[in-house]
């Protein structure tokens, strides 16, 4: 088989979708878990970017330099994959990544630039390198309808694996890359109908925020594109980016742990989609203490270690009250025995930026955070209170 043939198949795994029992006893539901944690740099970012790599080092041939601004996964994804391929990258980060991610990179053979506070000042750094390298390329973290189709590729999996039609699929967002993955494959395989939802930590929340003002607070199905005027309090400034007529946030400061969901504003291109989507988006927050809790748990019933980008998507699965009231009255009318004919899939996104010490640190933070018998979060633009489970 030549090179070329070669380098035209897809690098990513197909990875499964596996029956979880300790969930589906929770939520009285069949829950699914598609395991993206067992991809090569064990997050879901490895199918959208190796698919963009693929392609530059068609295009530009093997001097090609990859270069990626990240927060870690999507940069390992990068440096995963040139690894493979046997061509240069180079990864900028934000001047707070851990070691243990900086040396994972490392091991990778990436080269690593540590710049800015946040993901997007270290990607105006990233810019400004490129310009000043020929063969460099600028491979996008989450923006790009590439990595989109290429994430989409997990959907077109899932309908071979499930016998049926699901009923939800939940995921985490940051920036927009993997609901825009999931959207484009349910939009592929005819699942426009099948409600995604969207999970973040709250003060990491800029899909929420971008939905929440271009649907007037979750009220009209019509997206409306609002002013960019906001009172000085908010935590956002507000662009309307005219290329796909829509409004975006940009978050002035992030004040979440799961750092993996760090993104100042999301992809405009995704907040179109997820606004024009048949089946639309339900959009929920949560406190990081609810995704700790949910990551030991998890750790406990299935020996996987998340990081809390990852948990934080499981958390319907912990908790029964927060999974009805996401998914509306309509779902939690049904008796005991119609919601056993239910199905979700939860999407366990992976990512590495989690340890036993992390763990343990979270404990206790979950310990000290047991004062309240309730979860505050917001779903859909209500801020409500879920009980501990």
């Amino acid at each position: 088989m030549s090179i070329k043939a070669t380098q035209s198949q897809n690098l990513w795994t197909e990875t499964p979708l596996v029956y979880s029992s300790h969930i589906s006893d929770i939520i009285g539901c069949s829950a699914y878990l598609k395991l993206e944690n067992l991809q090569p740099s064990q997050s879901f970012k490895y199918r959208g970017i190796s698919k963009f790599a693929q392609q530059c080092k068609d295009k530009h041939g093997p001097s090609v330099h990859l270069m990626i601004a990240s927060g870690g996964n999507a940069g390992l994804a990068a440096a995963v994959v040139a690894r493979v391929l046997r061509v240069k990258c180079t990864v900028f980060l934000p001047i707070n990544v851990s070691i243990d991610t900086q040396r994972a990179l490392r091991k990778q053979g990436a080269e690593i630039v540590t710049t800015g506070e946040f993901y997007s000042q270290t990607l105006v750094a990233l810019g400004d390198a490129v310009k000043k390298d020929t063969n460099a390329v600028l491979v996008p973290a989450y923006d790009s309808p590439v990595l989109w189709d290429g994430h989409s590729s997990m959907v077109t999996e899932m309908q071979r694996q499930l016998a049926r039609q699901p009923d939800a699929i939940f995921c985490s967002v940051g920036g927009g890359g993997l609901i825009g993955g999931i959207m484009q494959g349910c939009k592929n395989v005819g699942w426009d109908e099948v409600p995604v939802v969207a999970l973040e930590t709250t003060g990491s929340n800029c899909f929420y925020n971008a939905i929440a003002i271009n649907t007037q607070n979750f009220t009209s199905k019509v997206p409306i594109v609002p002013s960019t005027e906001v009172e000085d309090s908010s935590p956002y400034t507000v662009e309307i980016v005219e290329e796909h007529n829509i409004a975006i946030p940009h978050m002035k400061a992030l004040k979440s742990r799961a750092t993996s969901l760090g993104a100042t504003s999301p992809a405009p291109g995704v907040v179109r989609m997820a606004v024009d989507r048949a089946g639309g988006i339900k959009c929920a927050c949560i406190p990081d203490e609810m995704a700790m809790h949910t990551a030991r748990l998890f750790g406990d019933d299935h020996k996987t270690l998340t990081e809390l980008a990852c948990s934080t998507t499981l958390t319907p699965g912990y908790n029964r009250e927060f999974l009805l009231r996401i998914l509306g009255p309509t779902f939690a009318a049904l008796s005991p025995e119609e919601r056993k004919d239910k199905c979700l899939v939860f999407v366990v996104c992976g990512g590495v930026k989690i340890s036993f010490e992390d763990m343990t640190e979270f404990e206790e933070i979950v310990a000290a955070a047991q004062v309240q018998s309730f979860w505050r979060v917001q779903i859909d633009g209500e801020e409500t209170q879920v009980p501990k489970q």
